[in-house]
């Protein structure tokens, strides 16, 4: 018996969807815009007084929405628009009908055949799913015991080379052989593949099987369902977005709850699961129910530093205002068509509580008024809540937490989240997160910083000698500042990560900081702290403001800023984006930036203080954001015995007694498996030199996977104190590690420029992981991140960034990068100034690159007199190819020899560096 191949698992699908997809015969494109027109007529056949479309008509139409960027083509799925007929009167038209599901026409097909002029082959797309037709959902095979990466790797040639026109409407792409099945959103950029996601059912169990994920999540009304009201277009990135099935069913729990009783409710999802978009579109959606007259959704003013205040603006355009002013609060909560407002807790509570204000709540007490709180472990317990319910009496009270407050870390006040909220209406545990690579684990270590006869670990001892003067002896603080600095490099990959560092007050905060200037380090160390403005100086030498006003002096030399204690709101939100862009190495902290705070930069957390549950989660979660392959896990490093408090942390927020879903493996577990892998690199090519002799592309496959398997464990060990590769590895050395590294690399760029592009080759749809291997931080996407981030507002510090960024710029080995150094330069000066605040820098960046390129071709070819269209078609084909013709160059130029070798020669190099520079 043979296994099942693609066109076998293909017809099995159509097969199934046929009884609720009608199918549909489209050879080409010409077939889909022929299917389109007659589609979109029968939707529209009311608007259109059951007369067709017209030739121009359907042209104007084509002409409106072709042609577009994907998320501008996403905006046209959601949005009814004008189109003018013949007689010169204006109809609103529509490509889906979102209120009344069964009006629209699903169709399926297969096999479309799209000719790509570039490739000079035609592209087939496996299956086709069309709404109104429209295709609206895109499903890529491969056959069973394949990779379904393969089939991930190949839309992305598509997206380069044929997906155009009406397939730019693509929202959702499907990949699957047979065995395992993932969805993801379609996108302008190119997608990463840890954002394909497996479909669940509503206890997270997984459905991977792909005649089970057509049954459910490719079923017509739940596709559509999923298009238009799970599905984000992100207007800021201009991108899409799609929720996870946890975040779908979380949404569709607390939109139940709130329509069909008149209770609240809470949602626990971890931290770093997306739950301020979860809670969002909760809001959004309910905003949309005519029942509900208001819809309040409220976060943490203490969590709105810039990049979070541009999160919710993602979601929708300039809804939240991050000020103290209660006057535009008030106009919402007065206007009756205002349903959905974003707002501070802080901010609401002072509105509840202002007389002049009262007649615009009183509308509403008796109202159903929807109140959700994001991040409600910590912002809800006090008078701020208690106010905000007298105000709203009747309102729905719902909360999203990654920690619960449960018995054992119940608040203050001895109140657990489900006393204020009611019942859990949905969870999504730590290790469902880890387990779904949506979060990382943690790789904690303890670190003994006392000698004595005591066992560190052991409560009963450990608790008799833990006293203040004990942990802030200096001797003790120098230790642990020194052995940061000394493993600092190894936590963060050299630096490509960074670190917050964890203290138990603000003494210790200011004696840590002045440690590390005293030992000189070239680590980028800030600090920062919040203060009272009449603290008790006894003591004390200085007060803190003064301390804290020393620290921001250090950070003004440093980034060549002007901050005071007086702009410190300014200085952390331009600290928190220093670390967001990986600017500085560690920063010191008591208690900010240890909740609510994310960067995926962000890999280790040193701990001097003592945490524990929510506050220790919480603190670790920093960490444990997913980035790229070189970012295996969170990096915890405590200098106290926190193991108890670790162990008791995680038991609790996993419900579980098993906490090995959450820390990682440990040192001598890693050790093991690099020592086996290298037995296994060394069965293919026992020498680094014999990598050569490897002939064949199954060969050099096994070798590619042996050596990438190698490189990812030591990626691992490389985050280990312990690790010593001199001393602990015996059948290869460094040098001959580095040497297989080389051959590894001259496998990835031979294939990069490999002859015969027309072949498919088995070392195609294999991921190098060449991030694991490369040495250089500053590079594209360093320094693109730094221009995405860069102010848009406050010009002198616009002008401050793009200097620093100049500086970033020299500072770089990376070969790539150096080609760009003058078109960024270029673009920094003479784009970035003049670019609207609202407007895209990727879009910008894009359009500028795509004139710069153009205008270089027409000069080179305008000066040695060529065709500027000829110059470019030579460019495609070496970029594609890898090979440049010579005769053909040659031939295209009317001089002597001497002159037409010169100039065919300079073409050549011309061709060259314009691919490593735009390509």
């Amino acid at each position: 018996m043979y296994p099942q191949s693609e066109n076998e698992l293909e017809k099995e699908l159509i097969q199934q969807l046929s009884s609720q997809y009608k199918k549909v015969k489209i050879n080409n494109a010409d077939d889909l815009f022929i299917n389109f027109r007659k589609q979109i007529n029968k939707l529209n056949q009311e608007t259109l007084n059951g007369k067709d479309l017209s030739d121009k008509e359907f042209d104007r139409l084509l002409t409106r929405i072709s042609g577009k960027s994907i998320h501008q083509s996403a905006k046209f799925l959601h949005d009814k628009f004008t189109i003018e007929r013949d007689d010169s009167s204006q109809i609103y038209f529509k490509l889906l009908d979102t209120e009344n599901f069964s009006n629209n026409t699903f169709q399926i097909t297969h096999q479309i055949k799209v000719h790509n002029a570039t490739t000079k082959n035609d592209a087939r797309y496996d299956v086709t799913l069309l709404i109104n037709g429209l295709p609206l959902v895109q499903i890529e095979l491969k056959k069973r015991g394949q990779d379904i990466k393969k089939a991930f790797n190949q839309i992305n040639r598509y997206k380069i080379h044929s997906y155009c026109n009406l397939f730019r409407f693509i929202q959702i792409f499907v990949i699957s052989n047979g065995v395992d099945t993932k969805y993801y959103a379609n996108s302008d950029y190119n997608p990463l593949y840890s954002l394909t996601f497996f479909w669940t059912d509503e206890h997270n169990k997984r459905i991977t099987k792909l005649a089970d994920f057509a049954q459910s999540f490719l079923n017509p009304n739940h596709l559509l369902d999923m298009i238009y009201n799970y599905m984000i277009i992100n207007d800021t990135d201009k991108n899409l977005m799609i929720m996870r099935p946890y975040q779908v069913y979380a949404t569709q729990k607390l939109i139940q709850q709130a329509l069909n009783t008149n209770e609240g409710g809470y949602i626990w999802h971890t931290t770093g699961s997306g739950k301020t978009l979860t809670s969002f579109k909760c809001g959004q959606l309910l905003a949309k129910q005519p029942s509900i007259k208001k819809v309040l959704f409220v976060v943490d003013r203490s969590d709105l530093d810039r990049q979070t205040t541009q999160e919710f603006n993602k979601f929708e355009a300039n809804s939240i205002d991050a000020t103290d002013n209660t006057a535009i609060l008030a106009k919402q909560i007065k206007d009756e068509h205002t349903n959905f407002i974003v707002t501070t807790i802080q901010k609401l509570a002072k509105s509840t509580t202002t007389p002049r204000y009262n007649d615009y709540f009183a509308k509403y007490a008796q109202e159903k008024v929807i109140i959700i709180f994001d991040e409600c472990h910590r912002s809800t317990f006090g008078k701020q809540l208690t106010n905000i319910k007298k105000a709203f009496t009747k309102a729905q009270i719902f909360g999203f937490t990654g920690t619960p407050r449960f018995i054992e870390n119940k608040s203050q006040d001895n109140r657990t989240t489900a006393d204020i909220f009611g019942k859990c209406l949905h969870t999504y545990l730590i290790k469902d997160a880890i387990f779904d690579h949506n979060v990382l684990g943690f790789n904690v270590e303890y670190i003994k910083t006392f000698e004595g006869k005591y066992d560190p670990f052991d409560d009963t001892k450990v608790e008799n000698i833990d006293k203040e003067e004990v942990f802030s002896e200096p001797k003790r603080l120098k230790l642990i500042a020194q052995h940061i600095i000394d493993n600092h490099d190894r936590k963060t990959n050299n630096r490509r990560y960074n670190a917050l560092f964890a203290v138990a007050n603000i003494k210790t905060l200011i004696a840590y900081y002045n440690i590390f200037k005293e030992l000189n380090t070239d680590l980028r160390i800030s600090a920062i702290f919040t203060y009272e403005e009449n603290e008790d100086l006894e003591f004390k030498q200085e007060h803190s403001k003064d301390s804290l006003e020393k620290i921001i002096t250090d950070y003004n030399k440093m980034y060549n800023t002007n901050y005071h204690v007086t702009t410190f709101p300014a200085f952390a939100s331009d600290l928190m984006k220093k670390i967001k862009t990986a600017q500085i190495d560690i920063v010191i902290v008591v208690g900010m930036m240890l909740t609510g705070f994310d960067a995926k930069v962000l890999n280790t957390l040193y701990v001097d203080k003592n945490l524990e549950y929510h506050n220790l989660l919480q603190a670790y979660s920093r960490t444990n954001r997913v980035e790229h392959t070189t970012k295996p896990f969170g990096n915890i490093v405590c200098y106290r015995n926190l193991k108890t408090k670790t162990d008791d942390a995680i038991r609790l927020f996993s419900q579980n007694s098993n906490i090995d879903d959450v820390l990682v493996k440990d040192f001598d577990y890693y050790l093991n498996q690099f020592r086996e892998k290298i037995k296994t690199l060394l069965s293919v090519a026992s020498r680094p030199e014999y990598v050569d002799d490897l002939i064949t592309e199954k060969e050099q496959k096994e070798f590619v996977l042996a050596f990438r398997d190698l490189i990812k464990t030591k990626n691992i060990l490389n985050n280990f104190t312990e690790f010593d590769f001199d001393k602990q590895i015996q059948d290869i050395n460094i040098q001959e590690f580095e040497d297989y590294k080389s051959k590894y690399f001259l496998i990835h760029e031979n294939l990069k420029y490999s002859y015969d592009k027309t072949k498919t080759s088995i070392l195609d749809d294999i991921d190098f992981c060449i991030e694991l291997v490369a040495t250089d931080n500053i590079n594209l996407d360093y320094i693109m991140n730094l221009i995405h981030n860069i102010e848009r507002h406050d010009k002198t510090k616009q002008q401050t960034e793009v200097q620093q960024i100049k500086t970033e710029l020299n500072r770089s080995g990376n070969q790539k990068l150096r080609y760009k150094i003058d078109l960024i330069e270029k673009f920094l000066d003479e784009v970035i100034p003049n670019l609207n605040p609202d407007s895209s820098i990727d879009d910008a960046f894009k359009n500028f690159e795509d004139e710069q390129q153009q205008q270089e071709i027409k000069n080179f070819a305008t000066e040695y007199d060529l065709e500027p269209a000829f110059i470019a078609e030579q460019i495609q084909e070496y970029n594609y190819s890898g090979l440049t013709n010579r005769m053909d160059i040659a031939s295209k130029i009317n001089k002597g020899y001497s002159q037409k070798k010169t100039i065919t020669n300079k073409a050549i190099d011309f061709i060259k560096e314009h691919v490593a520079k735009y390509f």
